[in-house]
């Protein structure tokens, strides 16, 4: 059976893919018949109501989903369609209450071609009480005015200053209403209301869909190595999952003291939500030293590592690769102090990245998930290649877009043992062929060719967390 789903006019590279995971994770059967990343309409195959309800229960970026009753370019064709495909159950509905709704994307229309349009609908000789709030069924006239994509990124909704054919709609869809989506949560975490944030904290709305990409989900354990302030650690736990994560410098997560010894850090977040008991704990280390045992015992891996453009990437230990002697305070060895800092050494960003896969690569699960977010140049001659691993399957990669450059969500899955994938690229600079950020940092350099009037320094060296 054919459904509608209304997507949010937003991150448009990631919707399509969402609904994907969404339906790996409940196990169900999806087919996209149509999608444009230009119109919130997306039209798929499922097998059932129940499999409608199931799919769209969680997405972030989806609005609602309709039974398809009807398409076309006109009215004329609607009707037609309307009687070809649902004219033996309009019994079912013939006695309860209902409303009609007229949406139309990227053009307006008045009450009364509203009423009209409504009007032309009574041959389905619905006998129920009309109900303008909370009726048994919800009919949908959903129009839109947009015709191909040349002609979207050149015209604006104002019907006055729109070509002639676009003052009418170029397409047509009528459903029954049957589930919203779960975007309205998005509006619970957000960061302004959030207890514990910093200037690097990923936003509520996209933090619950790598989540979804990651797959998380009641009985799983996910993990971030760059945990910051816990947005994707807050978000898995929305879903179910069982979080904990790392970070180089302590001091990200745990915050400061708010006043009558209430805390202000990752914790306080979970608290704030209710999830406490999926805060598993959050530790102090990078993942080149990482006290996590080497085994497939992680659902998801959900991260977004440093960049390492304002100052360079750093992991534990020191240039020359030798310890130092150990330096008493009041008899106590230093290393052992609360508030002892590690030395730090310059870190590769192709280096950061081969670290991350190999990571997921020993301690996902078959099946298990990797949602990653990485930097790229918005233009083709500068982007970077999607770093590859043989035991891992690239299943989507979405674009969000800013002005000289981009980040993109990468999405793996562990394969099970004895399959490989297509590619493999292998880290290419070692930690120790370079010395400084720009040397170890391919999109840094990048970076700030295209903005030469950055403050930045390039050779600075100071710790970068989430």
């Amino acid at each position: 059976m054919e459904y509608l789903i209304r997507f949010a006019q937003v991150h448009e590279s990631f919707r399509r893919p969402e609904i994907q995971a969404l339906a790996a994770l409940a196990g169900i059967d999806l087919e996209v018949i149509s999608y444009n990343e230009f119109s919130p309409y997306c039209i798929v195959k499922l097998a059932n109501e129940e499999a409608a309800r199931g799919l769209i229960a969680r997405s972030i970026l989806a609005k609602d989903i309709f039974e398809l009753w009807a398409q076309g370019t006109n009215y004329e064709e609607v009707h037609s369609d309307v009687r070809r495909r649902t004219q033996p159950r309009w019994n079912n509905y013939k006695e309860v209450s209902f409303r009609f709704t007229i949406e139309s994307f990227a053009g307006k229309r008045s009450n009364e071609e509203k009423r009209d349009i409504i009007q032309s609908f009574a041959y389905l000789d619905f006998q129920g009480p009309i109900r303008m709030k909370n009726p048994d069924e919800d009919f949908w006239v959903l129009e839109e005015y947009i015709p191909d994509v040349a002609i979207s990124k050149t015209t604006t909704s104002s019907s006055t200053t729109r070509p002639a054919e676009l003052q009418t709609p170029q397409k047509i869809y009528f459903g029954r209403w049957v589930a919203n989506s779960n975007r309205e949560v998005v509006n619970k975490y957000d960061l302004k209301k959030r207890r514990y944030i910093s200037t690097t904290s990923m936003d509520a709305e996209l933090s619950l869909v790598t989540a979804n990409m990651a797959h998380a989900a009641p009985g799983r354990l996910f993990f971030d190595p760059f945990v910051g302030t816990g947005s994707f650690c807050v978000a898995a736990a929305h879903f179910g999952a069982l979080t904990l994560g790392s970070d180089i410098d302590g001091r990200s997560f745990r915050g400061k003291e708010m006043g009558k010894g209430k805390p202000m850090g990752v914790l306080s977040n979970f608290q704030q939500y209710g999830t406490e008991s999926k805060f598993v704990d959050v530790f102090t280390s990078d993942l080149t030293n990482t006290p996590l045992r080497s085994s497939q015992f992680l659902d998801g891996i959900i991260c977004d590592p440093p960049y390492g453009v304002r100052e360079g990437l750093r992991v534990l230990g020191t240039r020359d690769g030798r310890g130092k002697e150990e330096v008493l305070i009041d008899g106590v060895p230093a290393h052992l102090r609360p508030d002892y800092i590690a030395p730090k050494k310059p870190y590769g960003f192709e280096a950061m990245q081969n670290d991350i896969l190999n990571f997921a690569s020993r301690t996902l699960v078959t099946n298990g998930r990797l949602a990653m977010w990485m930097p790229t140049s918005s233009d083709e001659e500068g982007e970077l290649a999607i770093p590859m691993h043989p035991n891992l399957e690239v299943v989507c990669v979405s674009v969000q877009p800013f002005n000289n450059w981009s980040r993109r969500l990468i999405t793996y899955r562990r394969l099970p043992e004895g399959e490989t994938s297509d590619v493999s690229v292998g880290r290419r600079k070692a930690d120790s062929e370079g010395m400084y950020a720009d040397e170890l940092n391919a999109f840094r350099r990048k970076y700030f060719m295209k903005n030469p009037n950055s403050k930045a320094k390039s050779g600075t060296e100071s710790d970068v967390s989430q």
